[in-house]
């Protein structure tokens, strides 16, 4: 029996800011099937390159955005999930910053924007389904892998970093059993300058983390359950 099948890639972008919380980075389609409506950034791989490639390439041309950081997370095959061409999709999620990159939509895309997960527009394809199990992923990875940390400033205050993972677990964390599994991982060098306060208050120091001790652990998967 023939096979007519088509492989494309997908990506999952993650971004974070300590004022607006996580966000996933969306394109406009600019052509059909579902134009105008927002997408997971991706498309079809070439022939002449690797997965790897193609996800960077696709997120590139259609956000303007390179990341060194991509992880395979899931094979979507659902034989209708495309109405053109039988098409699995490898899909790939990755965490920036978005102040780091400025978006430029282009290719296949007419807009790129960062939407709030909790504020997300109808989505084409399966992309909602593929959205719904990168976030489960993420929620679970931060919980046993010290991931997340890139997405700090380079010197930062500890609230921050609790901050950050409340907002990514989507709940509250016991606070001092939190400073007390980080500190113990060893992957934060506590410098002596404080942190700037808007407000009336003292401030606390600021840390940075150790990078390569950090992705040491990271490589590891070294777990730190919270």
């Amino acid at each position: 029996m023939e096979q007519d099948i088509k492989v494309a890639v997908d990506a999952v972008v993650f971004g974070y800011t300590s004022e607006t919380g996580v966000s996933v980075l969306l394109i406009k389609r600019n052509i059909e099937p579902y134009k105008n409506m927002w997408a997971i950034p991706g498309g079809l791989v070439k022939n002449d390159e690797s997965l790897e490639e193609a996800v960077q390439r696709e997120l590139h041309e259609e956000t303007g955005i390179n990341t060194s950081y991509l992880e395979q997370l899931y094979s979507f095959g659902t034989p209708k999930r495309d109405p053109r061409n039988r098409v699995i999709s490898v899909t790939y999620f990755a965490l920036v910053k978005p102040s780091d990159f400025q978006l430029k939509a282009s290719t296949d895309a007419i807009d790129a924007q960062w939407f709030n997960i909790k504020e997300l527009p109808t989505l084409a394809f399966d992309h909602k389904q593929i959205l719904e199990v990168a976030i489960k992923r993420l929620k679970s990875k931060i919980t046993y892998e010290p991931i997340g940390f890139e997405l700090l400033d380079e010197k930062f205050p500890f609230s921050e970093l609790e901050k950050l993972y409340t907002t990514l677990l989507d709940r509250p964390i016991d606070r001092r059993n939190f400073k007390k599994k980080i500190l113990k991982l060893n992957v934060l060098e506590e410098l002596n300058e404080k942190q700037k306060l808007k407000s009336a208050g003292r401030p606390g120091n600021l840390f940075r983390f150790k990078k390569e001790r950090y992705f040491l652990l990271r490589e590891q998967g070294i777990v730190f359950d919270i």
